[in-house]
């Protein structure tokens, strides 16, 4: 069952049908912005995405605007603080690849210029290629992380049904993957 299928009959619709209408599928512009969704789809690994929007105000917080130059420098204080934050999910694995993630993406600032410079360069990509990256580049990031990853920043088709009257305002916005 696609998003906009499922959207539309999830019980809790209005909190979904706002992601839905106005940034699934949207192309992302800044490194904070990209990094900020890369460490939502981690930690919705095993949750519901309903958990993670429910909780999205309180990662925005806990990590600082998901600025990832403040997030790398974090040490173990700022880890600990992580872990003991009841707003977030407060799993080891997922708040170290969040933070090693941040050194990550610094570095592909320092190389690139940017996140999105990183991802451009790499793109167009199939969704086997983009995995094989992301697992040499990131941590924690499995198949289904990189796809959704993916797919609502603009890099990959498939955020909305065709027949979705948001596909269309996404494919006006022109993300990455129409440009091919």
């Amino acid at each position: 069952m696609s998003y906009c299928t499922w959207v539309a009959a999830h019980p809790e619709e209005r909190l979904h049908r706002a992601y839905h209408d106005h940034r699934y599928g949207f192309p992302l512009q800044g490194d904070a912005e990209l990094f900020g969704r890369l460490i939502l789809e981690i930690n919705q690994a095993g949750l519901s995405w309903t958990t993670i929007l429910k909780k999205e105000e309180a990662f925005e917080r806990a990590y600082e605007g998901f600025d990832p130059v403040r997030l790398a420098a974090y040490g173990e204080a700022e880890r600990a603080r992580l872990l003991a934050d009841a707003g977030i999910i407060r799993n080891r694995l997922k708040v170290d690849a969040a933070l090693a993630n941040a050194r990550t993406v610094c570095e592909l600032q320092v190389r690139y210029g940017s996140f999105r410079a990183w991802l451009e360069a790499h793109h167009p990509r199939d969704h086997a290629a983009w995995v094989k990256l992301f697992k040499a580049t990131f941590r924690f990031t499995g198949g289904e992380i990189v796809k959704e990853f993916l797919m609502s920043t603009g890099y990959l088709p498939g955020a909305h049904d065709p027949d979705c009257p948001v596909h269309a305002r996404v494919l006006a916005a022109r993300p990455p993957w129409t440009l091919v």
